[in-house]
């Protein structure tokens, strides 16, 4: 699957402009939701358990290119592994999640200046929950069980990561270079799910993305040019997460990670500074915005890293569909999404 290009987008949709006097109102409405959604989220943390490995086997389990069936070369270095390997010798990441979640209900017991719970797991996910009571709100906390191997990222990812022109060849070969983060992640397209899949994460990649966003290296820095790139991504964070709290069973498939998927390709399609001033918010937004709802219609956002997965499936066309109708709306009706917040 071919990475977006921006020639073919700008083709099929040109943001329209706004006035000054509009400009002030996004400047505002920004403000706002990036107030709010701070406020809104304070309570929910994720925490990846990092465990090293040596060199592994990697074995596709689907076509995605994303979840793969782990297994030793030969006697791993690291014994303990032994035990959590399947009939197969393929690594389980079932057994693995259920010692550690074990392990974990066992030293809650022992927490008694605070009142801690593991929440019962949710079907599908790789993370183990905690609750901790913290009036007048909740905390919690996801743990995710990751492995660091210290390996050559997959053929699958060859095609991925376009930031030559955004970040640079060299920071594509320093990312490249990184280690190869799995997480244990149950694949909902295998017909007998076994618990033995594990996900490719790019999470250490993506947030270095973020900390230094800029084609030049001082944007965003004290002394430096600002840009609106981070604004406009907690823009449609916030539209999503407000969108799914007023459609929770139409938008169950969506996601954060769905926003900063199309963010990632936003800026490869836009790589300057000049195309993010912080004063043009109005028109950045809505051009990353047409994007996004570009993808919806068309069910292809590919992942930023393994182009070939498609994170919107034509099987959910319909969830697709109903966002991108939520999303037009309020982009018609200069979102009333976010005053209603303020």
């Amino acid at each position: 699957m071919a990475s977006p290009n921006p020639e073919d987008f700008q083709k099929h949709r040109s943001p329209p402009s706004l006035s000054h006097s509009s400009r002030v109102t996004w400047q505002t409405l920004s403000y706002c939701a990036t107030l709010t959604y701070q406020i809104s989220e304070p309570n929910e943390f994720d925490i990846m358990l990092v465990m090293p490995v040596a060199r592994l086997q990697l074995d596709e389990s689907d076509d995605t290119g994303a979840y793969y069936y782990l297994s030793f070369k030969r006697n791993p270095k690291e014994k303990y592994f032994s035990k959590f390997l399947d009939e197969e010798k393929k690594l389980s990441a079932l057994k693995m999640l259920q010692a550690l979640r074990l392990i974990i209900k066992q030293e809650v017991k022992n927490i008694t200046n605070v009142e801690v719970t593991v929440k019962r797991r949710k079907v599908g996910s790789p993370a183990i929950t905690l609750q901790i009571k913290n009036p007048p709100a909740d905390i919690s906390v996801d743990i995710i069980l990751t492995l660091e191997v210290q390996q050559s990222w997959p053929p699958s990812t060859q095609d991925g990561l376009k930031i030559e022109q955004w970040l640079g060849r060299k920071v594509r070969g320093e990312f490249r270079n990184r280690t190869l983060y799995l997480v244990a992640k149950e694949n909902k397209r295998e017909k007998v799910p076994r618990g033995n899949t594990w996900r490719l994460s790019f999470s250490h990649i993506e947030k270095a993305m973020m900390n230094n966003h800029g084609s030049s290296k001082t944007c965003c820095e004290a002394d430096g040019p600002k840009c609106c790139r981070k604004g406009c991504l907690k823009l449609l964070k916030y539209l999503l997460e407000r969108l799914k709290m007023k459609h929770t069973k139409e938008l169950e498939k969506f996601c954060s990670y769905h926003v900063k998927t199309a963010f990632f390709h936003s800026c490869v399609m836009w790589p300057n500074d000049t195309d993010w001033h912080v004063g043009d918010l109005d028109h950045c937004f809505q051009k990353y915005l047409g994007f996004f709802l570009d993808c919806l219609q068309e069910s292809r956002l590919p992942h930023f890293f393994i182009p070939r997965y498609n994170l919107l499936s034509r099987e959910d066309k319909a969830s697709s569909d109903f966002l991108s109708r939520q999303i037009s709306h309020q982009l018609n009706n200069r979102f009333p999404i976010f005053q209603d917040s303020c």
